[in-house]
């Protein structure tokens, strides 16, 4: 097998039988046709059909180590430079499809397992068997072309059940430990996209324990079918529309976020990739670099993203008769500013890479950091641009419906712009309105809030990446006359 196309897709995603749950009932019909999947469903298979098209599937692509056959280049551990431009470029194509909206198109995942991949040898001393399992999902996922969601982050009601090892817990937890596998019951909050992927890795915090085991019941990570026994898919309410007029985006991109309920789930022994002992947690995090890999493809859709709400800053204020107003140049200006500011970050994660003693090459992550503390200030100015722009307009938009009723023409005479029509003006203020004041855009504003961390988890974060803080701060010392004191340090 090598890359899928849009088609094999939705044939991937249709033939599940998962346990799915929207607005009380459950989904028994093929995802690819209900109202809250068929928007995204088909706009992830247009992105897989592009990496099949002859124009880019040298940039798309790269021969698998094992088949030879052509596989997604998201999927490759860069050991070089170049090859770490060419994983930005693939990142690039994709973001432009999707504008940035897809907070998990499928190249995060990818991104996110393979850099879990170049941590196994990091389990080799201590599970070797866990170690292979990793090897051999990875060459299973890039080799079948397999859709991927995530289960991390836990509800509140489980982290303050008490400890892992404590009957009445609710921490996501191993009850029962075999030569066959594991059994898991927990929940996890935010599997976005869970229903419109094939694949779950599940890979929680571990929990502490009051136990003189040297078992945590919560230490574990594992990937499984969406449809195995004992898993449960719950939705939020669904903000997808059909009509692209209307709801231009959320008739595209809305993914869907999901409640992940297991409920004595089996895991076979081969879907382990480790379990008992919480510090593999950090080995394959923080060994595999998975902050540095991912936070170089969400680079990328910020600057995607950035660059299409730009646009239509700069429709809006055309539209509206201001776009040399000094006011709204300025204000234009700092975003322009933010838009440089991602790219250079991008950049320079690139430039100042190094090479782990592993062989692969991994973006700096101090820039890539700084971007993901950045954007969400970008991204909410940006957004009360839009709405300041739009004005009372963001609210009166009438319906594509009412421009071809029989208002057509008293609509058409009193609602064009200086060089647009009626309707041209009205899908340009329904974008607006989507992304300003509708549900789907107050989704992506907390997504993006949220996206990797709270502020202070971000802010910790690029602290910890700075190894010269304390440098600075000596350099100070010592030309105010404080040698002494940094001596007795």
């Amino acid at each position: 097998m090598s890359i899928k196309n849009g088609e094999q897709y939705i044939e991937r995603i249709d033939r599940q039988h998962i346990n799915l749950w929207y607005n009380g009932e459950r989904v028994t019909s093929p995802l690819s046709r209900h109202p809250a999947f068929r928007g995204l469903i088909q706009t992830q298979a247009e992105m897989y059909d592009l990496q099949g098209q002859e124009r880019y599937i040298e940039l798309m692509t790269y021969p698998s180590p094992a088949t030879g056959e052509p596989v997604g280049l998201s999927f490759l551990p860069p050991h070089s430079y170049e090859e770490l431009v060419r994983r930005r470029k693939l990142n690039e194509i994709w973001a432009a499809h999707h504008h940035g909206f897809l907070g998990r198109s499928p190249d995060y995942m990818n991104t996110a397992l393979m850099a879990f991949y170049t941590a196994a040898s990091l389990l080799d001393d201590e599970m070797p068997e866990y170690a292979q399992n990793l090897r051999a999902y990875y060459a299973y996922c890039r080799d079948q072309d397999i859709t991927l969601s995530h289960a991390f982050v836990q509800p509140m009601a489980s982290k303050w059940s008490g400890p892992a090892d404590h009957e009445a817990s609710l921490v996501a937890r191993v009850i029962e430990a075999g030569p066959e596998g594991l059994v898991v019951s927990g929940a996890f909050m935010m599997a976005t996209q869970g229903p419109t992927c094939e694949e779950i890795l599940v890979f929680p915090t571990p929990s502490f324990t009051l136990s003189d085991s040297e078992t945590n019941p919560s230490a574990f990570a594992f990937a499984i079918p969406n449809d195995l026994e004992g898993v449960t898919f719950i939705c939020r309410e669904s903000y997808a529309q059909d009509s692209t007029f209307n709801y231009p985006l959320s008739s595209r991109y809305e993914e869907m976020d999901t409640m992940v309920i297991l409920d004595q789930v089996r895991i076979p022994h081969e879907r382990i990739f480790y379990y008992g002992d919480e510090r593999m947690y950090d080995r394959l995090f923080h060994g595999g670099h998975f902050h540095a890999y991912a936070g170089h493809q969400i680079c990328s859709r910020y600057i995607a993203k950035t660059e299409f709400l730009l646009g239509l800053l700069l429709g809006l204020a055309e539209e509206q008769n201001c776009e040399e107003e000094p006011a709204i140049r300025q204000q234009l200006a700092g975003i322009l500013a933010g838009l440089e500011n991602l790219k250079s970050l991008r950049l320079a994660s690139e430039i100042n890479a190094t090479v782990s003693s592993l062989g692969y090459y991994i973006p700096d992550l101090a820039p890539l950091t700084a971007a993901g503390l950045q954007y969400p200030m970008l991204h909410a100015e940006i957004i009360a641009m839009i709405q300041s722009l739009s004005a009372s307009q963001l609210i009166m938009t009438p319906l594509e419906a009412d421009l071809a009723s029989m208002n057509q023409a008293q609509l058409e005479a009193y609602l064009p712009g200086l060089s647009s029509s009626a309707k041209e003006r009205v899908a340009l203020f329904r974008l607006a309105w989507e992304l300003g004041a509708g549900p789907f855009g107050g989704r992506q504003n907390q997504f993006e809030r949220f996206f990797f961390g709270n502020g202070k988890t971000i802010a910790s974060r690029m602290n910890d990446c700075c190894k010269e803080l304390e440098e600075y701060k000596n350099m100070v010392y010592r030309f105010v006359g404080r040698e002494n004191s940094i001596l007795e340090r």
